[in-house]
């Protein structure tokens, strides 16, 4: 019967959110259902109270609500305004700047929110008119700042990274080390394919001319240091505070959301308004990070007790998979998944399971689980039920079409396709700047 009741939830899971109901309570509702066809009430609510339980009590995860606060009071305060014409001021020369500096922009918002849909609304209202106004090509616009957007789950600190870690059982500072090469890779792979399609093909982005407005040398540089290296030092001492083992990853996350509100004070842009606006996006995104990292958590458990482990593992020996072949099996299922579950479900479901058999197989958890969120990235930009998609239809204008979104993703998807070939042939990448860092082999 635990067999039995294991094969079916996957089933019965996908059914649920296709007619509609919310993830959380579609992973909630399945494990109870579930729960009830294999175990007593008193026994599942045992299970199900553990879970709780856990989610209550990791201190982890603490550092969610104040990473999303630290990303909604930059947005909220008109500082990330002030760093997008910052960035700007250097890149609009260039052949399709505006998009570099869009590309720009949203790695260091996405080192500052940890949070995807975040990053790719902030920067997508920001650089979308200007784009627009300077003839760039809408695929081009559409591409870029569902790439840009997607960066929150490699850059650290990303919020999936905060989740990943206790349920691979992997250190989250070791996480944050390993992505900033992989992540920072990935960025630079955008910016060469922008610089080098705009030098081809000038119509698709062009540069800006000259302007009398434009200031000079010198004035570039007093706006660079007050606009954009305060929020970069913040940047760098929350990461560098994680890095170097001065503070926990919930510690530095409570430093960097005390920093954004000295920054705001300083810019005098702080006001009881943006603040209680930042509090309450804080509350609704974390409710709901917490609600599915529960429901995940229950699943899961229910899947595991049930004897879904097992029946894992005994199809995987009975296929005959070698050690790179399930590694491939693992990362298309996580691909595919995408295109109906949202990231922190997948990472619920999948790595419980597949975190085990990478051990037997003998790969590194860091190195897998780096290569996982890459994979997921990679699904979040793909039709045709890519998120970042859904974003940008949100905040875009009506002359941007579905069509101009679809056909702008692709090449940046095949670039996330050379990222994961570049971090699965070259495990340095992920490993080499943990081990320097932490000293670990």
């Amino acid at each position: 019967m635990g067999l039995d009741v294991a094969i079916w939830m996957f089933p019965a899971l996908l059914v649920m959110i296709f007619l509609g109901f919310p993830v959380a309570f579609c992973l909630i509702g399945t494990a109870f259902l579930f729960g009830l066809l294999r175990w007593p009430p008193e026994s599942l609510a045992f299970i199900l109270v553990t879970k709780v339980h856990d989610v209550s009590g990791a201190h982890v995860l603490a550092a969610i609500p104040l990473f999303v606060f630290m990303g909604a009071m930059l947005e909220r305060s008109g500082i990330a305004a002030k760093l997008f014409d910052a960035i700007h001021l250097w890149t609009r020369r260039l052949p399709g700047g505006l998009a570099v500096g869009t590309i720009l922009m949203c790695v260091v918002f996405a080192a500052a929110s940890g949070v995807l849909g975040a990053t790719e609304s902030v920067v997508g209202i920001l650089a979308i008119p200007p784009m627009l106004k300077y003839a760039y090509d809408k695929g081009l616009i559409s591409g870029t700042i569902c790439a840009g957007g997607s960066l929150g789950t490699i850059i650290p600190p990303s919020i999936l990274v905060v989740l990943l870690g206790p349920v691979a059982s992997v250190s989250i500072g070791d996480l944050f080390i390993g992505m900033m090469i992989p992540g920072l890779m990935i960025a630079g792979l955008y910016i060469l394919y922008i610089l080098v399609l705009c030098s081809i093909r000038p119509r698709l982005g062009p540069r800006l001319p000259r302007s009398v407005e434009e200031p000079p040398f010198w004035r570039k540089i007093v706006i660079s240091l007050t606009a954009l290296v305060p929020p970069v030092l913040l940047v760098v001492t929350v990461l560098g505070s994680i890095m170097i083992g001065a503070a926990t990853p919930t510690e530095a996350a409570a430093m960097g959301a005390a920093g954004t509100i000295v920054l705001t004070l300083a810019y005098g842009n702080f006001s009881f308004r943006a603040m209680w606006q930042a509090l309450v996006r804080t509350l609704l995104v974390s409710s709901m990070i917490m609600m599915i990292y529960m429901g995940g958590l229950m699943f899961s458990g229910i899947f595991i007790a049930a004897g879904g482990m097992n029946l894992i593992t005994d199809m995987m020996n009975a296929t005959g998979l070698t050690a790179w072949s399930t590694l491939f099996v693992i990362l298309i299922l996580a691909f595919v998944a995408g295109f109906v579950l949202d990231m922190i479900s997948i990472i619920l479901i999948f790595v419980p399971i597949s975190i085990s058999l990478m051990h037997k197989f003998g790969f590194d958890p860091v190195w897998f689980s780096i290569l996982f969120l890459i994979v997921i990235q990679t699904s979040y930009l793909t039709p045709p039920m890519a998120p970042a998609i859904f974003y940008l239809r949100g905040i875009s204008p009506p002359e941007i079409t579905l069509r101009d979104m679809y056909r702008g993703v692709i090449p940046f998807i095949g670039l996330e396709i050379v990222a994961i070939g570049l971090v699965m042939a070259f495990p340095g990448l992920a490993l080499w700047l943990p081990s320097k860092v932490l000293g670990f082999n």
